[in-house]
């Protein structure tokens, strides 16, 4: 059993974007500009985009965080997001999830030039994504396929198996594996005899969001796992949606949480806002 370690392909792949960056200063003068919208004060987004933050120091990113009080309306959000589009130095934009509940998230994510959606979530980008002629992709699902070419995990005629449906996360990663010629089962809670679909499984990805969900008579030996859960046990400690101490010994790779698919999101996230940046101004 090999563990993924998500922190260091993430530090690898924000690497590459660092000396990309520094070429295209160089080159060019230009630096790729990340905006971060959050409205509300939802601690989990704090973070969230405090990382992102982060992560755009690390890289060399100029970044802009608009702060909104929770009360702010859906014409005022609106009209951020209009300016933002037309900001020649902001390459990405990307609004924090979930908003305050009287917004609609749907409409504002239509409302970002699909040019400058970084996170992939607009209709134009996830059709794209579809058709397997894409820009950008969703940064978790992306995520995990950079964690699978990192260990050479190859996906072509692999039986893989997703556990959720969502459209950040569930749908795509199905996509993104049907692209590289793996053979998919999307499950879900209306599944029949979901163990037994799981234990056929060479990939399995879950993506259900409840605490450690999958149990060790849900893996076939050998097969690898992929965590995208970040959950609290019943003791409020950090965990996925795998039962990790149980489940590991079966499997040949698995990602740990936290330290998995979680830093990989925000790598690829970067990785986005250069590929944008580049797009933008005509740069191969």
């Amino acid at each position: 059993m090999q563990i993924i370690d998500g922190k260091k392909v993430s530090a690898e792949v924000k690497e590459r974007v660092r000396q990309q960056t520094l070429q295209l200063k160089n080159d060019y003068n230009i630096t790729p500009g990340l905006a971060v919208v959050i409205v509300g004060d939802d601690p989990a987004s704090r973070v969230y985009v405090n990382n992102k933050k982060k992560a755009c120091e690390v890289v060399g990113f100029k970044s802009e965080e608009y702060a909104l009080p929770a009360k702010t309306t859906q014409e005022e959000l609106l009209d951020l997001v209009k300016t933002l589009n037309t900001k020649e130095d902001i390459n990405g934009i990307l609004v924090q999830l979930p908003l305050p509940k009287h917004l609609d998230d749907k409409a504002v994510i239509e409302a970002i030039d699909p040019k400058k959606d970084v996170d992939a979530f607009h209709a134009v980008n996830v059709g794209k994504i579809m058709l397997g002629e894409y820009d950008f992709l969703p940064c978790t699902p992306a995520g995990v396929m950079e964690m699978l070419h990192s260990y050479d995990i190859p996906v072509e005629g692999k039986e893989c198996v997703v556990i959720g449906r969502s459209n950040i996360v569930g749908k795509p990663m199905g996509m993104l594996l049907l692209h590289e010629n793996g053979t998919v089962t999307i499950c879900h809670s209306r599944t029949k005899n979901l163990a037994e679909v799981c234990r056929r499984a060479d990939i399995l990805v879950a993506a259900v969001g409840i605490p450690k969900f999958v149990k060790a008579d849900m893996v076939k030996e050998g097969a690898v796992v992929i965590d995208v859960g970040m959950d609290r046990d019943e003791n409020g400690k950090l965990c996925g949606d795998v039962d990790f101490e149980n489940v590991k010994d079966k499997c040949s790779f698995i990602t740990p949480v936290p330290g998995g698919v979680g830093p990989m999101t925000i790598s690829t996230l970067m990785k986005n806002t250069l590929k944008a940046c580049k797009l933008q101004n005509n740069i191969e």
